[in-house]
C-alpha cells in the first residue's frame, strides 16, 4: 500500500467513525484489522515507515582490510596502487576469503576508492586550516627531529605524546633545556600533531603573550583575551625564561593558566629548568602557583644541555 493511499484510507476510516459506523463494520468495509482502525483514530497521518537495518553481506568482515589497502594506495605512488585482482588475491591468501566473488570485491573497490579520496582531501584541508590557525613561527615535524643527535630525548616518550591523549585530558607539558637542544622543534611538532588530530591549537612566545595581556588589561579588555585563550584546546608557549616576568606579568599569566587548569592543555618550552624559575618569576608565591599549574599531572621533558645546532655547526666546519 503506497503512502498516499494510506493517507486516504485513514481519512475514510475517520469519516466512517464520524458517520457512526462501528469499528468492526469499518474493519469489514475496508478490509483492515483493528490496529489500523485504532491508528487512524489516533492520528490523521500514518506514522513513518519502519526502518529495517541493512542486511549483512558476506563482504562486510573484509571491508576494513580493503579500506586499509586503499588508504595506503592514496599515500603511495600511483604506479604502486593495488589492482582489484591483487586485492582479491590478498583477501584469499591473507584473510582466507572463499565465499565472496571477484565481481563483488571489484564493485566495492570501484565505489570505495573515490569516497576515500574525497575523505582524504577533506581531512587535508581541515588539517591545513587548523595548522595555519595555530600561528606557528615555522612548521616542524617529528619526522625531522634527529633523536640520535640528542640522546637526552626519549623517542618513546615523544611518540606517546604525539598520540595527543594529554591534550584530550587537559594535562600540561613542559619542555626544558638549553638553547639549541630541540625544545621549540618538539613544541611545534607536537602542536602540529594535535592540530592534525582536530584540536584547536595556538602558538605564542611568552614575551608576546605577557605583553598582549598587559595591553588588554590597560584597555580593560582582559576578560575578552582570556576568553579567547579559554577556547583553545592546546596553548603552546615558547621561549619562557629568556626575559624575567615582573609581578604584574606573572599575575596575568597566572590568570590564563588558572582558566585552563585541568580543563585545557598548556605546553611550554623554557631554556631554564624548573628549579631555576626564580630567575623568571622573582615573586615566590606566584612562581609556586605557576609551577603547580604547569606541572601538576603533566609531563616534563628535559632536552639536556648539549646544543644540537652547535654540535652540527662544529661538525660542518672544515678542518686542515
Amino acid at each position: 500500500m503506497s503512502e498516499i493511499s494510506k493517507v486516504e484510507l485513514y481519512a475514510a476510516i475517520r469519516q466512517d467513525l464520524r458517520a457512526g459506523l462501528s469499528k468492526r463494520a469499518i474493519e469489514r468495509k475496508h478490509g483492515v484489522g483493528w490496529r489500523t482502525v485504532a491508528k487512524a483514530t489516533e492520528s490523521v497521518l500514518p506514522g513513518p515507515r519502519k526502518q529495517y537495518p541493512p542486511r549483512p553481506q558476506k563482504l562486510d568482515p573484509y571491508k576494513p582490510f580493503i579500506d586499509d589497502i586503499l588508504r595506503g594506495d592514496l599515500e603511495g605512488p600511483p604506479r604502486q596502487r593495488h589492482t582489484a585482482t591483487r586485492i582479491f588475491q590478498r583477501l584469499r591468501a591473507e584473510r582466507g576469503m572463499t565465499d565472496v566473488s571477484y565481481q563483488r570485491v571489484s564493485a566495492y573497490i570501484r565505489e570505495r576508492r573515490p569516497q576515500l579520496r574525497a575523505e582524504q582531501a577533506t581531512a587535508r584541508r581541515r588539517t591545513g586550516r587548523l595548522v595555519g590557525a595555530a600561528g606557528f613561527s615555522r612548521l616542524k615535524t617529528l619526522r625531522d627531529f634527529e633523536f640520535d643527535a640528542n640522546p637526552a630525548v626519549d623517542p618513546a616518550v615523544i611518540h606517546a605524546l604525539a598520540g595527543c591523549d594529554w591534550v584530550r585530558e587537559g594535562r600540561p607539558l613542559c619542555l626544558t633545556g638549553e638553547a639549541g637542544t630541540g625544545k621549540t622543534h618538539l613544541l611545534i611538532a607536537l602542536g602540529a600533531e594535535a592540530a592534525k588530530a582536530g584540536f584547536r591549537v595556538r602558538y605564542t612566545l611568552a614575551g608576546e603573550l605577557v605583553t598582549a595581556l598587559a595591553e588588554a588589561a590597560d584597555r580593560q579588555r582582559l576578560s575578552r583575551i582570556i576568553g579567547r585563550y579559554r577556547g583553545i584546546d592546546l596553548l603552546c608557549i615558547d621561549e619562557l625564561g629568556y626575559t624575567a616576568v615582573d609581578r604584574r606579568g606573572a599575575e596575568l599569566l597566572f590568570q590564563v593558566l588558572t582558566e585552563r587548569d585541568e580543563k585545557k592543555s598548556v605546553a611550554i618550552a623554557s631554556n631554564r629548568g624548573i628549579a631555576h624559575w626564580s630567575e623568571i618569576f622573582p615573586d615566590a608565591r606566584l612562581r609556586a602557583a605557576i609551577i603547580d599549574r604547569l606541572t601538576f599531572g603533566g609531563t616534563i621533558v628535559d632536552t639536556g644541555t648539549r646544543s644540537y645546532r652547535r654540535t652540527r655547526a662544529e661538525s660542518d666546519t672544515p678542518t686542515d
